[in-house]
């Protein structure tokens, strides 16, 4: 007879991990099955580049949405650094920019002047003063039972800032607050990480990017965690151990049946195991074919029924990592790099070029410019090199190149288009530096440049991610309709199925998405108030 109280976690995403924590902590048996060799998904620090010593984070690199709560009720020892500097925009093919320093309000404003924006500047300051008011009254409520619209409303009490941000397209409150090109393409970028969309999208799906954007922990700082995303996991994955849950690597599940039976296959023998919850972190959409596959059950839907509803995700980034043995020279040569990489440094993003981009993608095209953005880890954190690396001067670079969608790839293109986007990167970047990036790159111990690129499709199959959506699929609002259901704690809590012993417990869940541990802590939050 399975033990009603014990749980299997499809998944060992950090996501999971923080699931696992919680329900372990309580009593519970949890049992974690990972098809990889190692845990933590997305958030893993790596050797990328054979003879370099340091530990890139590979897929996800910075922290925002993590409550300090999730780390406090765990017990994890996590340090996360704030950045000084917002961001360095170049404008593209001028020798000025745009710098965002949060340390000195006078050179931010000196700034905007030099680019003819000086009207922008105190438009800025009110606009984020406004967002800010908005994560102060929003971020508190996501680690708690859902607020329904009308609530979330109430709460905030600021109708222009909800109404600009919630109701009416982004686009709408970029243009009628920025006047200049450059400063309203910063401004959107937050909309369009792992998103695709236009700035007046009627769906609102950057617009919901953007609010995650701009909430996390009531400030919206996006800090760097010593050690790379790898420190999360470890921390995470340790916290689970410690409270008595079982994590099982190189489990491939391959079927989840309505009553609990989750089969897997771990070193080529096929295994069953039944449990009194299936907290599922992976993308809605997988979840439905394992259960496609598992069979029908008294609890849920034949898979004779209508099982396959959730739309295949697509994911619109191309990743790339790069090691250089220093930082390259700006065009404009009164900015320091350390500061223009300090933050986050966008390339080729101005709003009209980003609206283009979007116009070419759609089209089936490759964007050119290639709009993207770069954060450089190791200038935060050097802990990630080896001693020998930072007394070189060696410096980390993430690209997260925008306007890439799935449906450009497949499996027979892949390495083509990956060598074709590869190129658009660093094309893009070379195009707003005073020297050529291949001066600066590292090599590898064969001799390889230090440049390592992910497709959407490489995404997939490295990380299971269906169509490299980060988000596994389509990112809701932190907040459900005055209409509703919440009847039960899966519904209250955000991490519903159609399946009532099923949860999601990874970023498809309300509230999901980027590394934050949300769809971990509220599917066992629903867990606990059910038992």
């Amino acid at each position: 007879m399975v033990d009603r109280r014990s749980i299997v976690i499809v998944g060992g995403g950090h996501n999971g991990l923080v699931a696992a924590a919680y329900l372990a902590q309580s009593g519970r048996s949890v049992t974690v099955l990972e098809r990889l060799d190692h845990v933590g998904g997305a958030a893993v620090s790596a050797d990328a580049f054979p003879g370099v010593d340091a530990r890139l984070s590979r897929y996800s690199y910075l922290v925002s949405l993590l409550p300090r709560r999730i780390l406090r009720d765990l017990g994890v020892d996590l340090q996360l650094l704030r950045r000084r500097y917002s961001s360095y925009t170049p404008e593209p093919g001028g020798s000025t920019g745009l710098l965002v320093d949060h340390a000195d309000a006078a050179a931010t404003s000196a700034s905007f002047a030099a680019i003819g924006a000086a009207k922008d500047a105190e438009a800025w300051s009110s606009f984020y003063d406004g967002t800010a008011r908005m994560a102060r009254a929003l971020f508190p409520t996501v680690c708690d039972p859902l607020l329904r619209r009308s609530e979330a409303r109430r709460l905030v009490e600021d109708e222009t800032s909800w109404a600009s941000l919630i109701e009416n397209p982004i686009g709408e409150v970029v243009e009628g607050t920025f006047a200049n090109d450059l400063v309203r393409g910063v401004v959107l970028t937050d909309a369009l990480i792992g998103t695709f969309a236009e700035a007046h999208d009627a769906a609102l799906a950057a617009n919901r990017c953007f609010l995650y954007h701009v909430i996390g922990n009531e400030t919206g700082d996006w800090d760097v965690p010593v050690g790379g995303m790898g420190a999360v996991t470890s921390g995470l994955a340790s916290a689970a151990r410690r409270a008595g849950a079982t994590i099982v690597t190189g489990a491939e599940v391959i079927a989840i049946a309505p009553d609990g039976e989750v089969r897997y296959v771990a070193g080529d023998q096929e295994h069953s195991i039944g449990a009194g919850t299936v907290l599922a972190n992976v993308a809605p959409y997988t979840l439905e074919r394992l259960v496609l596959a598992g069979g029908s059950s008294s609890s849920g839907p034949s898979p004779a029924g209508p099982v396959e509803t959730a739309a295949r995700p697509e994911g619109a980034q191309v990743k790339v990592n790069l090691m250089l043995s220093r930082l390259p020279r700006l065009r404009e040569s009164s900015v320091d790099p350390a500061a223009a990489f300090g933050g986050t440094f966008h390339i080729n993003e101005l709003y009209s070029q980003l609206q283009t981009a979007f116009e070419t993608a759609s089209g089936g095209g490759i964007p050119n410019p290639l709009p993207a953005e770069i954060y450089c880890h190791s200038l935060t954190d050097p802990s990630i090199l080896s001693p020998e690396l930072r007394a070189s001067g060696a410096q980390t670079l993430t690209v997260f190149g925008l306007h890439v969608p799935d449906r450009l790839i497949t499996s027979g293109n892949n390495d083509a288009m990956r060598e074709r986007l590869q190129a658009a990167v660093l094309s893009s970047l070379d195009s707003v530096l005073a020297e050529p990036i291949d001066d600066v790159l590292m090599f590898d111990a064969n001799g390889a440049p230090c440049v390592e690129t992910k497709t959407t499709l490489d995404i997939e199959n490295a990380l299971g991610m269906p169509g490299g959506n980060i988000f596994h699929g389509p990112l809701s609002w932190p907040f459900v309709e005055d209409d509703a259901p919440l009847s039960t704690p899966a519904e209250r809590w955000g991490v519903a199925t159609k399946w009532d012993r099923i949860l999601l417990c990874g970023s498809g869940a309300q509230r999901g998405g980027a590394v934050s541990g949300l769809g971990g802590h509220n599917a066992a939050m629903a867990v606990l108030e059910s038992q």
